[in-house]
């Protein structure tokens, strides 16, 4: 996602950020947000237009992300800021805290997911305030979610050229995601 977001939004970086507590998914298998930033640093080491910060992480608490988009325009007021996400999270905007903040501080990029279409996000979304601020790009149909990844590391399935190998060889050697409760 990130690379045809870059591309096709003609973004100049695209900036990774963990969360450390996400508000609105509880995973009983969570390894951790250290861990997770591990995971996301490894991904994106290879290429310079990608970086991870750890924003959320040295903040603490639960991350929401009009509160991050408020630090990171406070920090560089210049900068054009564009929150990228996948057309299933898209679609909880309404219930997220302050959504109008969320879009006053920058444009929502939106790729769509199996299942969920651009017209039922836009409308979704269209009676918020600065709803003229979302847009979409096109993603080849790779239908790739970390839930799904997640589902197949808990049933023993591989998970090779859905992640990079270095990301998959760290969640193998450490056990991430796989499940805790037993049944």
């Amino acid at each position: 996602m990130g690379q045809e977001a870059l591309s096709q939004l003609a973004l100049d970086k695209l900036v990774f950020m963990p969360a450390y507590v996400p508000p609105h998914k509880q995973l009983s298998d969570d390894p951790g947000p250290e861990e997770r930033f591990e995971l996301c640093s490894l991904a994106v080491a290879k290429d310079e237009r990608f970086g991870v910060s750890r924003m959320e992480l040295d903040r603490g608490g639960t991350s929401y992300t009009v509160d991050t988009l408020r630090a990171i325009h406070e920090g560089s007021p210049g900068d054009e800021l564009t929150f990228i996400v996948g057309g299933d999270v898209a679609q909880g905007l309404p219930t997220w805290k302050d959504p109008e903040g969320v879009l006053a501080l920058a444009t929502l990029a939106v790729a769509e997911r199996e299942g969920i279409k651009r017209r039922d996000i836009a409308e979704r979304v269209a009676e918020l305030r600065g709803a003229d601020r979302l847009t979409f790009f096109d993603m080849p149909r790779l239908d790739i979610s970390s839930s799904a990844i997640r589902r197949r590391i808990r049933d023993s399935r591989p998970i090779r050229y859905l992640v990079p190998d270095d990301v998959a060889r760290v969640i193998g050697a450490r056990g991430y995601y796989r499940s805790r409760v037993s049944a």
